[in-house]
């Protein structure tokens, strides 16, 4: 068997096709066609990670083919996301242009934050379906994993403030994480936390990821004492003739405890927020997402969690900043009706005292 092989890392490097790509043999070289497609396959694409594969298949027609099988990305899939081995959304995932291919290239980056729709969403063209693929890991470990289906055409759903919960009110899942203590142990624990999670628009073979991937903060609630990690992803949404953003948070509420002195896993939820606090009905959010299905996506490996932590606190100034605008035209107002109020006494009294 071949003793190295060259591949060139770099995407623009991979127009060069298979002449750049070769198999030292000893003092002599050849084409890695050479090596028969089996041993490729089995030894070589089934070890690489998603990314990485999608290199490869550039790099000749040959390792396109082989490496464009879909059981090969339907196996990554599902090692990336545990959640979407389920025999349901596999055959949803199916149904995408390219299979397995196409939706993790949907579901591995981020959406970028200036997309934006150019005119109000569309209702009648979103999803009537959406599916949640969930996964959170805790040093690299799952420790929860689930699908849900949810409907979107009914009253109830486009009229009350939008939600999507993966855990039933009484319903809990024990995990390994100790509570944390101390400030530090807080920062550790939002190291030590990534989560996933996929919205996918099964008629319109659709999905993207709406998580930050780490937690942009992990605190302990004043009140109930459960632990709190917040994911979120901002996006841009067009309201009238101005723009503004609004918040996919995701909640993670940990609380409790097991006889192995873990915490229980007691709330996983998804909420979008506009930048005056108020959480959007399902009317208002399904369009927003439905015109964020076709954003622009990038951003991946490392620079996940930098990014969202980024935009999560930028979101957080332009709240402040807006709500101190909001303040002082208050403010501004209440000083011109007391003026006025000053005023219209001042002619009352006068007008008396002249008669």
């Amino acid at each position: 068997m071949a003793s190295s092989c060259k591949l060139p890392v770099p995407p623009s490097s991979f127009a060069s096709t298979a002449e750049t790509t070769t198999v030292h043999h000893g003092g002599s070289s050849s084409f890695i066609s050479a090596i028969h497609p089996d041993i490729l396959y089995t030894h070589v694409l089934t070890r690489l990670d998603g990314p990485a594969l999608a290199y490869v298949a550039c790099a000749s027609k040959e390792l396109k083919s082989l490496a464009s099988q879909d059981d090969l990305w339907n196996k990554i899939c599902c090692s990336t996301w545990p959640s979407t081995d389920m025999p349901r959304l596999r055959q949803v995932i199916s149904t995408f242009p390219h299979g397995a291919r196409s939706f993790f290239s949907a579901s591995l980056p981020l959406l970028s934050i200036d997309q934006a729709p150019t005119a109000p969403p569309v209702v009648s063209n979103s999803p009537s379906e959406l599916f949640s693929a969930v996964d959170i890991y805790y040093r690299n470990e799952l420790i929860f994993s689930r699908v849900v289906e949810t409907e979107t055409e009914s009253w109830w759903f486009r009229c009350l403030p939008f939600r999507i919960d993966m855990l039933d009110p009484k319903d809990t899942r024990p995990t390994p994480i100790t509570r944390p203590d101390t400030q530090d142990d807080h920062l550790k624990l939002a190291e030590d936390l990534t989560l996933s999670w996929i919205l996918i628009d099964a008629a319109g073979r659709r999905a993207m990821n709406l998580s930050s991937h780490k937690p942009v903060s992990v605190h302990r609630h004043w009140l109930s004492g459960e632990v709190q990690a917040r994911f979120a992803l901002i996006l841009a949404s067009k309201k009238r003739s101005s723009s503004e953003f609004v918040q996919c948070g995701i909640l993670v509420n940990y609380g409790g405890g097991t006889s192995s002195g873990g915490m229980l896993v007691k709330e996983v939820s998804l909420q979008v927020e506009d930048m005056d606090g108020m959480f959007l009905n399902g009317k208002d959010s399904l369009g927003i997402l439905n015109t964020s299905f076709e954003g622009k996506k990038g951003i991946m490996g490392g620079r996940k969690e930098e990014e969202g932590r980024r935009r999560y606190e930028g979101f957080l100034k332009m709240k402040r900043e807006r709500k101190e605008r909001k303040l002082r035209t208050e403010d501004t107002l209440d000083t011109l009706c007391v003026g006025f109020g000053i005023l219209i006494l001042a002619c009352i009294c006068s007008f008396v005292f002249l008669r």
